[in-house]
Formats: C-alpha cells, sequence, structure tokens
C-alpha cells in the first residue's frame, strides 16, 4: 500500500512468511526496523531523512521557536516524534505539539482542530511545521484562514505540498509562506504520453464502450463510488501535476521485483528458465544487489529503503495560480537558494521565530515554564565553562583543568603535594632532623658507654641496633615530602614497617626475659639461653627476617601506588599515595602491632624490688604509645584526603619515634649524663643475675 498505517498491518503479516513487499509511498520510521519487517522494502526515503532536512532548514534560517501538528495516524505520530526528538539535539524549541484528526467527519474533529489554531496564536510563533496528509493539513489551514491566525511560514511535507486540495483553499495565499520537502524523482520515459493518449482515448466510442462492459462485469464494491466530476477533468486539469507528481517510485517499485526475480531465475537475453521460486528466496538478491532503472541506479539500504534525496519547494504565486518552485536540494546536507524565496513579510525577508535573548559569555541558557522554549540566562559555575552562544548547559571541565564561576575556557589544574619550601613541610624536616639528630646522639652515648651495667640491662649492642632503625625510621620521613611516585609510595610504608620492626625486635628479647623470670620461673633456667647473650641476636635476625618477608607479600598483593585526586581541590590536582590493598596494609603493620603487644603482656604487670632499675616500664611504656598513635593515625589516615595525607603520615613517624625514645632510651640517657652514680651493677642488676642470688638466699 501506499499509506504508512496499512503498511504496518500488511507488512506485519506479510513478513511472517518472508513475502516481500515492496511500497512506494509508506514513509514512517517504524518500518525501518528490518527484524520486525525483514520483508519489507519501500521505494520512498524514511521520515527519518525529511525531518533531518527540516530541521536543518529550521537551523539555516535561525528559526528556534516553532509549533509542529500532525496527522493522529502512524505517519503523523511517528514523523511528530521524530521531529522533536531531533529539535531537542538541535537547539529547537517546541512551542507546541499536537495531532489532528484524520477522520474529519469524527465529531469533535472540529473543535480539535479550531483548539489547535488557538493554541498556536497563544504561542507568538512565526513557523509551523505540518506533518500531514492532504485532506486534514486542508482542514488546518483552511481553519487558519477563518480564525484569522495570521500569516506564518508553513514547512510542509510531500503528503500535502503538492495536492491541489490544499491549494484549493479559498485564500489560501494569506497563510504566509509555505515551504516543504517533496521527495527528488526522475521521470518516467513515456508517461506524459501515455497519460495524453488515455485522455484522448476518453473521447473515442469505443474506449467508452468497453469501459461500461467492464463496469457491468465487475462488483460495484470493488469499483466504489462513481465519480460524478470525472467526466469534466480534461488534460489541462492534471498536466502541471505530471511534473512533479511522484509517479518514480511506483516504477522503481515494480522493477525492483522485477530485477530481483529475473536474479533468483539466473535469466539470460534469451529468456528465463521455468524454475520454482519461492518468495523468500528474492529477498537476498533485493537486499544485497543493485539495481537500474531508466538508466538510474538503485539499491536498497541497511533499512530496505531508497534515498534519492529531497527538493525544497516553495509555493509561488502567479496571477492566482500556485507554481511549485525549487528553491533548494537536501542529500545529506541542505543547500537553499534564499534569493529565490519571497516571504510574506513587508521586506520579503525571512521573519524571526525566537523566544529566548542571547546570553552573555560565560552564561548557558536555563528553562523556564513547562515544555516552553524561553529561557533565563544563568552563569556557569565553577568547573564548567560556556562553549558556545546557544548553549542550555555548561560544559564540565576535563578532569585535568578547571575554570571559575562564569569562565568561558578552563585553565590545567597545577598539581598539589607537600611541597618543600612549605613552612608545614619545613617544620616537619626540621623536627625529623631533630628527632634523627636525639637518635644518633643517643646512639653515640649508648656506644660510648656499651660495656657500663645500664647500658647492658637495657640491651647493650641490641639497643644500638635499635637506635640506629630509629635514626633511619626518622629520616625516612623525607619520603612524604615532595612530589609523590609510585616508587616513593611503595617505599613509604615498607620504610616505616621494617624500621619499626627493627626496634621491636630488640624488645622482643628482653620483654620475653623478664616474662621468663617473673612469671615462668622454674622454666627460666632452661629457656633463658634462648633470648639472652648471642642467642638473642637470632630473635632479631628471625624477626626481621619475617617482616622481609611481609614486605614482599604486600608488595604482590597491593602495594601503595600514586593517586591523582581531583575532586577534593577545586583548582588543583591532590596526588597522594592511596592504599591499594587494606587486608596487604594490615598484614604488612599487623606483624609489628603483634610484636608491640607480646612486649606489653610480658612487661606491663612486672615488679621489679626497690633500689633496682625497672627495665620493662620503658618497654610498657614505648609500646602503650606506640598503640595509642596507631590507633588515631588509622581513624585520620583511612579518611583524610588531603594534602595533611602525608603530614598525618609524617606525624605518626615522629610520634612514634619519639615515643619509644622518650619512654625508652632518654631516662636512660638520662641516667648516663645527669646520674651515673646509678649506672652501678646493684641499681643496673640484669633479672637474669639476680634469680641464681634468690635461689641461694
Amino acid at each position: 500500500p501506499h499509506n504508512s498505517d496499512l503498511c504496518l498491518a500488511t507488512a506485519k503479516l506479510f513478513s511472517s512468511f518472508l513475502i516481500p513487499q515492496v511500497s512506494y509511498g509508506a514513509s514512517s520510521e517504524t518500518l525501518s526496523n528490518t527484524e520486525l519487517y525483514p520483508s519489507f522494502y519501500r521505494t520512498v526515503p524514511s521520515d527519518k531523512n525529511l525531518v533531518e532536512a527540516i530541521v536543518l532548514l529550521l537551523n539555516q534560517f535561525g528559526w528556534n521557536w516553532v509549533a509542529t501538528v500532525g496527522n493522529d495516524d502512524a505517519y503523523g505520530q511517528g514523523a511528530q516524534a521524530l521531529f522533536l526528538s531531533m529539535a531537542g539535539t538541535n537547539n529547537i524549541c517546541i512551542a507546541f505539539e499536537g495531532l489532528i484528526p484524520t477522520d474529519l467527519t469524527e465529531p469533535n474533529a472540529e473543535k480539535q482542530l479550531e483548539n489547535t489554531i488557538k493554541l498556536i496564536n497563544s504561542t507568538k510563533v512565526n513557523v509551523i511545521v505540518l506533518l500531514a496528509h492532504n485532506v486534514p493539513a486542508q482542514a488546518l489551514l483552511e481553519h487558519s484562514i477563518r480564525m484569522g491566525l495570521g500569516k506564518k511560514v508553513w514547512i510542509g511535507t510531500e503528503a500535502w505540498m503538492l495536492s491541489d486540495i490544499a491549494t484549493s483553499t479559498p485564500n489560501i495565499q494569506s497563510v504566509g509562506t509555505v515551504l516543504g520537502f517533496v521527495m527528488r524523482t526522475g521521470t518516467v520515459p513515456g508517461f506524459q504520453e501515455y497519460v495524453a493518449e488515455l485522455f484522448s482515448s476518453v473521447t473515442q466510442d469505443e474506449f467508452c464502450r468497453q469501459s461500461r462492459e467492464l463496469s457491468r462485469l465487475t462488483n460495484a464494491e470493488v469499483l466504489g463510488t462513481h465519480c460524478q466530476q470525472c467526466g469534466n477533468v480534461t488534460l489541462g486539469d492534471v498536466w502541471p501535476m505530471l511534473a512533479v507528481t511522484t509517479v518514480q517510485p511506483v516504477h522503481t517499485a515494480v522493477y525492483s521485483v522485477a530485477h530481483a526475480l529475473h536474479r533468483a531465475l539466473g535469466c539470460t537475453a534469451k529468456g528465463c528458465p521455468k524454475t520454482p521460486i519461492r518468495p523468500w528466496q528474492l529477498l537476498h538478491f533485493m537486499n544485497t544487489l543493485p539495481f537500474e532503472v531508466n538508466g538510474q541506479s538503485f539499491r536498497f539500504d541497511q533499512s530496505h529503503g531508497t534515498n534519492t534525496g529531497y527538493k525544497l519547494i516553495f509555493w509561488a504565486w502567479r496571477d492566482g495560480s500556485v507554481t511549485y518552485l525549487p528553491v533548494g536540494d537536501y542529500d545529506q546536507s541542505l543547500y537553499v537558494r534564499k534569493s529565490q524565496i519571497k516571504f510574506h513579510t513587508a521586506d520579503k525577508k525571512e521573519p524571526t521565530s525566537e523566544c529566548f535573548r542571547r546570553c552573555q559569555p560565560g552564561q548557558f541558557r536555563r528553562i523556564k515554564g513547562f515544555n516552553l522554549c524561553c529561557y533565563d540566562c544563568t552563569d556557569c559555575s565553577e568547573n564548567t565553562f560556556w562553549s558556545s552562544t546557544d548553549s542550555t548547559s555548561c560544559s564540565p571541565c576535563p578532569r585535568h583543568q578547571w575554570a571559575p564561576a562564569r569562565s568561558t575556557r578552563c585553565h590545567d589544574r597545577s598539581e598539589r603535594f607537600l611541597f618543600w619550601d612549605e613552612p608545614l613541610a619545613v617544620a616537619l624536616v626540621a623536627l625529623a632532623a631533630l628527632t634523627a639528630a636525639l637518635s644518633g646522639a643517643a646512639a653515640l652515648l649508648f656506644l660510648k658507654h656499651l660495656r657500663s651495667p645500664l647500658v647492658q640491662l637495657a640491651g647493650g649492642a641490641r639497643s644500638l641496633f635499635a637506635l640506629l632503625w630509629l635514626l633511619l625510621q626518622s629520616l625516612s620521613c623525607c619520603l612524604y615530602v615532595g612530589r609523590p611516585s609510585a616508587a616513593l609510595c611503595s617505599l613509604q610504608q615498607l620504610s616505616y614497617a621494617l624500621c619499626l620492626n627493627g626496634c621491636f625486635s630488640t624488645f622482643v628479647p628482653k620483654a620475653l626475659e623478664v616474662a621468663l623470670l617473673t612469671e615462668f620461673p622454674r622454666c627460666a633456667p632452661r629457656l633463658l639461653r634462648w633470648v639472652t647473650h648471642g642467642r638473642a641476636w637470632l630473635l632479631v635476625a628471625a624477626s626481621m627476617l619475617t617482616q622481609a618477608l611481609l614486605c614482599l607479600c604486600h608488595l604482590r598483593l597491593g602495594p601503595d601506588y600514586l593517586v591523582a585526586d581531583y575532586e577534593s581541590l577545586p583548582r588543583e590536582v591532590l596526588l597522594l599515595c592511596g592504599t591499594q590493598s587494606w587486608a596487604a596494609f594490615v598484614l604488612l603493620h599487623g606483624y609489628n602491632s603483634c610484636l608491640a603487644f607480646s612486649c606489653f603482656l610480658c612487661t606491663f604487670m612486672v615488679q621489679t624490688p626497690a633500689r633496682r632499675y625497672n627495665v620493662a616500664r620503658g618497654i610498657t611504656f614505648a609500646t602503650l604509645i606506640y598503640f595509642v598513635v596507631w590507633i588515631f593515625f588509622v581513624v585520620i589516615f583511612a579518611t583524610l584526603r588531603t594534602v595533611l595525607r602525608a603530614v598525618t603520615q609524617i606525624c605518626t613517624v615522629l610520634a612514634t619515634t619519639l615515643g619509644i625514645l622518650a619512654s625508652y632510651f632518654v631516662p636512660k640517657c638520662y641516667i648516663l649524663v645527669f646520674r651515673p652514680d646509678l649506672n652501678t651493677g646493684d641499681y643496673c642488676q640484669n633479672p637474669s643475675e639476680e634469680q641464681p642470688e634468690q635461689d641461694r638466699q
């Protein structure tokens, strides 16, 4: 069928049996769905191509405030839905959208047409897109004239543009300017002569006699109502239409099937073999192979249609009659000869049809009202920028850029991290240097008094070893200052865990020694040799080896990595080290926590005799300070995502180092420097040496 509504019904039926169906007029975009209608073809473009042409025409004239009216059927609804979709993406605003009845005999058809005209008039638009068939379009035009809508620009389609029904409306010239697109078609050789011959045949008695005989033999219901006016139609009445009527699509539709059938049969110049052909066998040839009609090549595209392009037609009135004047072409792009279009305005120039004012640079248009295209101009917010005059929103800046409010361009973000020359960084580095100096001074002091009772009580050379690790831990604070990198991020946690383990590993033998002597005196003589003297170094080495293995596991499971955070700061990109795997983080630092907890359990209940130095108390307070620092650190570290994250890590390192120095090493340094009288064998007696003496008593 020619009509889209009928094709939607027949195409569904024939597609179930894969019977090819070729329409020469159905343009509904729904029929482009080859999954639903695999055997439907058409020799006219889809409404999608038509709507694209209309949108380009509106944009070329700057008309962005329009009304659209369509048929209340598949053709009108589909075409209008396509137009609304494309208009929205091309900054064309729809002031009114409506549907008019296809059947004008409906009871409320008259009222619906009147309401449509009233609503269009209330919008003050100057451009109306009419997507309707000829009879409903003629009714709407007639009502617009009768109700005094005024002169507008009417943009139409082939469905009513070439119809004499519309042009025969009384006083049709008063509607304004009529523009529209009709399919670009070639001529069918001999067709005009054929029509002229038919008209000449009508005047011959033999033709009329044969026609009357055929009419008697045919069912009256098939013939339909007899046309009373047809006898008055002359060749002169139809001759102007022969140049613009769409004859070629019908001709092409027939020939497309003929060519496919010839190829399926394997026809040659001599003839066609009488081979049975199933309908579905034609689909392959119709889908893939081009064919020629009157020297013009055609081919069905992926949606089973042919797109020959459109001509832009202008209704030019001369002596009371309309002439269809071609003023442009559309084939993927639109070309308009504006000088040939005489608009209805006083100066014959195109009218304006806008609602909104132009916004200033750095502002975008915010819609006012419902389904309207009137706008307020609103400043672009931070980190967005104004990209074009007709923007309905501000474009967000790329992640690596930022923009102030009401900006027309984006600026590159500067990098943010803990710079070396920041006052806070200088202060922290100075404190780290002071802590390192304190650790170094304590180490030198212990080295000087290495054989003294107090240093031997503290662990002797193992204490010196612990101080060296604390010195390295203080210096590791420099890893957190400056621009981070992937390598530095991996080193930060490893250096802290390894240096802290070097210190805690030296506490373990002393803590176990104290625990054995105080809590397990019966087992002490047998086990003390494993935690004192040279064998204590085996414990230290085993502990550090375990921590080294955990460091390797941390590197395999998920080391810290460099993160570029674009969200936390408005104008800068924050470079920080992110935790890739919290499981690896817990594994890395959990071992040190276990060592500290073990040392705490071994020493916190130990009682020392009067006039004896309590070495266990220093270990207790050192581990307690470590736990307090880490409780605060974990809470802050897990939630903080600013440059203060690096500050937090430095403070944690320094707090832990200073806590261990203050609780364990500084009291001993005080005795070595200011109270050498206490650095005696009696006051600093080793617990392992007390036990035999108590046994003798």
